[in-house]
């Protein structure tokens, strides 16, 4: 680089930490920019504000970084060797708060045979969307740690781990005082075939209640322990008063819907006819910046966790519970600080004259979504309480509910009247959202249901009903509102991002429908509604759900950040997630910008976050798919455990992926996925075809294709890694060969079956 004169910019100094090859300290920096005598001490305390700034940070040797991203040369640690060798490593030191480790993949030099728990001084390097590391130096082992269960055999103890993936067995070089059976976390050390595990924790029954969901807290490191010094911090500011400079709507009848399961409520709505024909609108959200100010320990707690996590029988909470479950949470008959969203509602649905409000409200009523609907459809409400389901009750009102807010003529309040001109409301909504033709996919919702010890009642889909779709529509007009009001005042948008598919994935997509005889053009201009024509035209067809699926993976993940892209799936130019502040980080951080740009007072978003707005984002983004698969793979662990004691049974299934190996089916009406190998399948030569998503039989022409109906055996549940296993009924393969009554233990081998043999993709 050229000599200059003077001290680098910031961004310079970012520009070139990011383009050397090799670690950047300040004397590489200095030398960059031929700094010298005084500008080299000037360059010492700019570099120091810049870490105080969160722009860069200082690894080994005192090389800088972009704050977030990779050092040139760190310490990492070997957490994986996988089966074809390849080694895999984390970095050692990593304090980008909201932003989880990257994982790099480890290129060995030619004497050196790594395993997991071995430590490595690397340089990385950044290669397309991932990172490789080169060795440098072998430092001092540590160690790694997995959650599994012991089990016996040949009077030795072997670690079973918990995920799905992890297929081998680790012998036990030290239990830890742990017996066969336990849940266990473990270091574990060395590289295939001889991997070996020592117990350090023992964490109890596997099969007990809420091990599930403490299975997946611990395998994805997700913080669920809050110290006291935060706590000490929620009680205080908890019983901060909520000021006089608030909107009171106390006087209105706003009421929060939500699962009758609900353990938070931080959103409500209320609507009334205006005299054009339209109506007037408040959605009322809990006021969690009021409480949760940048800087402080709640907020750098609740960046580093993202997003609350929910199981079947607990919730990880974004903020401790004096907060997220109760000073925050809009309960009925008490008063809550909440930011109101006002808009009008035109008779066409059309969203105008939106503004925002620090507000005073007391919730009328907290309503579960089946009461609410039951209301307005004048039936009976549904009965729980270990009675029985349809018990009459008043259909006008709610038995939970205590004294509600009365009436201007001192009457109870009565729920019919305050939901109908909601519901009004919500017609116009929901039409102009049919007019946008955002993505319909109708895919069910598991909902797994417990009893007071944690026991499992059922697994069933989640019945949709027009209250849902009710709330939902609030929800993205409040959404709207915020992102439209923060650009009207160019302040910085957190934005709710779905990018359009890639075209790829549309290839892939039409090669999947051209297997149905359905015609899809990639010409096109590709709009939500393109998808929706394609359900259309399939209507009520067998293959139907398949169609949604492979829909849905055709779609982009969505994700948080500063740079508009629009929400193809809504079909909308601007969304923000404004409506759950309690459980997501997002959502706290527009409440800051409406708090600034409004100036409603105290907890407006700061210089500093704004500087940290993309990296913040892609943080935010990863933790909430981490919460997601967590969330995943805890619902199918419940879901192995209900069906455990069906082992044996012939039940309707149907299938959801086809693979070299076999295909995976899931159960109707229950779900979870689980495996049919293509070594139960019989002794003809099954072809798989890729583009088809189908196992077809050489000789008899039989298919095993992707969304088809079928009977299979449960072989094998395990609610531990959440794993099924089927199989054909009557004993026999597709092609009549005679299997055991029991499949045997087989040797793993590399590489499809030898059944099966593979066509391509056509291109």
């Amino acid at each position: 680089m050229a000599k200059r004169t003077g001290l680098p910019t910031r961004q310079q100094i970012l520009d070139f930490i990011a383009s050397s090859d090799q670690p950047a300290g300040k004397r590489e920096i200095a030398r960059a920019f031929g700094l010298h005598g005084q500008d080299k001490i000037a360059l010492k305390a700019l570099l120091k504000d810049m870490g105080d700034e969160g722009l860069i940070d200082a690894g080994p040797g005192r090389a800088f970084h972009a704050m977030g991203g990779l050092p040139k040369v760190t310490v990492l640690r070997v957490v994986d060797v996988d089966d074809g060798g390849n080694v895999w490593a984390q970095p050692e030191r990593w304090e980008a708060e909201g932003v989880p480790e990257p994982r790099l993949r480890v290129r060995e030099r030619k004497h050196g045979r790594l395993g997991v728990g071995d430590r490595i001084l690397a340089r990385t390097e950044e290669a397309g969307k991932g990172w490789i590391a080169h060795p440098m130096k072998t430092l001092p082992r540590a160690s790694e740690t997995m959650i599994g269960v012991l089990r016996e055999e040949g009077g030795r103890l072997f670690l079973q781990g918990v995920e799905k993936k992890e297929r081998r067995d680790f012998l036990v070089s030290d239990a830890g005082g742990a017996e066969p059976g336990d849940l266990v976390m473990a270091e574990k050390a060395g590289r295939p075939p001889r991997m070996t595990a020592r117990v350090v924790e023992r964490l109890g029954d596997p099969f007990a209640p809420r091990s599930f969901s403490l299975i997946a807290i611990h395998r994805h490191e997700i913080p669920h322990v809050f110290s006291e010094e935060l706590l000490d911090e929620a009680r205080r500011v908890a019983e901060q008063p909520l000021g006089e400079d608030r909107e009171d709507l106390r006087h209105l009848p706003i009421v929060a819907i939500d699962p009758v399961d609900a353990r938070d409520h931080d959103d409500a709505v209320w609507a009334r006819p205006d005299d054009g024909g339209g109506w007037d609108a408040i959605v009322a959200i809990a006021d969690v910046s009021f409480y949760v100010r940048p800087g402080s320990l709640l907020d750098r707690e609740a960046r580093r966790r993202g997003n609350s996590v929910y199981f079947p029988d607990r919730v990880v909470p974004m903020l401790p519970e004096v907060l997220s479950a109760d000073v925050c949470s809009l309960k009925e008959g008490v008063d809550r600080a909440a930011l109101a969203c006002h808009f009008k509602v035109s008779k066409t649905g059309a969203i105008s004259d939106f503004r925002f409000t620090r507000a005073v409200v007391r919730i009328a009523a907290n309503i579960a979504y089946e009461d609410a609907q039951a209301i307005i459809d004048e039936k009976p409400l549904p009965f729980r309480g270990g009675v029985g389901v349809g018990a009459i009750r008043e259909p006008d009102r709610l038995p939970h509910s205590p004294t509600p807010n009365p009436s201007p003529e001192g009457e109870g309040l009565d729920l019919r009247s305050v939901l109908a001109p909601l519901w009004d409301c919500w017609r116009a909504l929901y039409a102009a959202r049919e007019k946008r033709e955002p993505l319909d996919l109708d895919l069910p919702e598991r909902r797994v249901v417990l009893d007071e010890k944690g026991r499992i009642l059922s697994v069933a889909p989640r019945e949709r009903l027009d209250a849902h779709k009710l709330i939902e529509d609030y929800m993205i007009a409040a959404n709207v509102a915020a992102a439209k009001a923060l650009e009207a005042k160019t302040l910085p948008v957190m934005y709710r991002i779905h990018e359009p598919p890639a075209r790829e994935k549309l290839v892939a997509l039409k090669d999947y429908l051209a297997t149905f005889d359905v015609e899809f053009a990639l010409g096109q201009v590709i709009r939500p509604a393109t998808f929706n024509r394609i359900l259309d035209r399939i209507g009520d067809a067998e293959f139907r759900p398949q169609v949604m699926e492979q829909v849905l993976r055709t779609q982009t993940q969505a994700y948080y950040g500063p740079q508009n892209a629009g929400h193809f799936g809504l079909g909308l130019g601007s969304y923000a997630h404004f409506t759950s502040p309690i459980r997501r980080y997002a959502d706290l951080l527009v409440h800051r910008a409406l708090v600034e740009g409004y100036r409603l007072g105290p907890g407006g978003l700061t210089a500093e976050e704004v500087a940290s707005f993309e990296r913040i984002g892609e943080g935010i983004s990863q933790l909430e798919r981490r919460a997601m698969e967590a969330e995943r793979e805890t619902i199918d662990r419940y879901v192995a455990a209900y069906l455990a004691e069906h082992v044996g049974e012939v039940m309707e299934a149907r299938i959801t992926g086809v693979q070299s190996f076999g295909f995976f089916a899931t159960v109707d009406g229950v779900g979870g996925d689980g495996l049919v190998p293509a070594r139960d399948l019989g002794s003809e030569y099954y072809r798989w075809d890729e583009a088809g998503q189908r196992l077809v039989g050489e000789h008899s022409g039989t298919e095993f294709a992707l969304g088809q109906r079928l009977e299979l055996r449960l072989v094998e549940a395990n609610p531990v890694s959440g794993a099924l296993r089927f199989e054909l009924p009557e004993g026999k393969g597709a092609a009549g060969g005679e299997r055991s009554e029991r499949p045997k233990r087989v040797l793993k081998r590399r590489g499809r079956p030898a059944n099966i043999r593979h066509q391509g993709r056509k291109r």
